[in-house]
């Protein structure tokens, strides 16, 4: 069983950003990096299952902002290296959230001049920056939104509402590193964000090609593929009921509870079989004082 359990390790972590190296997460010794082992953003985070599908969803929705989808179609590779960005995004957060302190910030700063370069126009005829701040919140609260969804559906759906608020407060602080302002920390702030925002948000034929490269996208081996096809789905099962009506795809009753029976079937096993990720290593890391 140990050996079967480390394979399916090793294959999920190709996945992740451990897979680009350049952060050791367990040392220097006693380091709590920017919120340490008691904060809410070390729980949800720490859940790799619940993490997966909620980038994913959380890509879906960000892809809906007509001037996000612009900056990530114009300046980046993904619909050739779609196992490339999940690993670097895997890496910011993961990196953020459970690096020490330095390396934290240095990811922070790395990712805020690559935004310094990405600008130009959208098909629409608006000019757009990805270090704009108003942008950069948007991208931010799609995100944790989605985590937190996963987080609740998938890991702990007892999460009290105080504990969800603190989460929104710990990760406001990221998004505003990055160049962000106002940024929703309360479940209520965050709903409200998404309320007046709906109305920017579209789906047109290029956010349908993302939608199709991320349910068809390969998979570096194939015990991954049918689990990232099962991810895929959840993540659109924890899009907002809005958001997915606005995609025009169906997902009936029965086809969110095959869907959930496969999450809760994968779930588990994941958790099982990984044993030596970001957070285990910066549990080591801080609890060696």
């Amino acid at each position: 069983m140990e050996v079967i359990r480390q394979h399916i390790e090793r294959q999920v972590m190709g996945l992740t950003g451990l897979a680009l190296g350049g952060i050791d997460y367990e040392r220097p010794l006693g380091d709590p990096g920017l919120f340490g082992p008691h904060s809410i953003c070390w729980q949800v985070h720490s859940d790799f299952p619940s993490m997966l599908c909620g980038g994913i969803s959380a890509l879906m929705l960000q892809m809906m902002h007509p001037l996000a989808l612009a900056g990530v179609w114009e300046h980046s590779n993904f619909r050739n290296d779609m196992l490339g960005r999940l690993r670097r995004t895997s890496q910011f957060i993961a990196g953020t959230t459970f690096a020490p302190t330095a390396d934290a910030w240095r990811l922070i700063e790395r990712v805020r001049k690559i935004h310094a370069k990405v600008t130009g126009t959208a098909p629409d005829g608006r000019s757009y920056a990805a270090s704009d701040p108003e942008l950069l919140g948007w991208v931010h609260v799609a995100e944790v939104r989605c985590f937190l969804a996963a987080h609740l559906r998938y890991c702990n759906p007892q999460l009290s509402g105080a504990a969800q608020d603190r989460y929104y407060n710990e990760v406001a602080r990221i998004a505003e590193a990055l160049g962000a302002r106002n940024v929703p920390r309360s479940r209520r702030a965050v709903a409200a964000y998404l309320d007046k925002i709906r109305p920017q948000l579209v789906f047109d034929a290029r956010t349908a090609e993302l939608f199709t490269l991320l349910l068809t996208a390969p998979s570096p081996n194939l015990l991954t593929k049918p689990v990232g096809r099962l991810m895929a789905h959840a993540g659109i099962d924890l899009l907002p009921p809005w958001a997915l009506a606005r995609t025009g795809l169906q997902l009936g009753n029965g086809r969110r509870r095959l869907i959930r029976l496969g999450m809760n079937g994968v779930v588990p096993l994941l958790r099982w079989s990984i044993r030596n990720g970001a957070s285990h290593r910066a549990r080591r890391r801080v609890a060696a004082q």
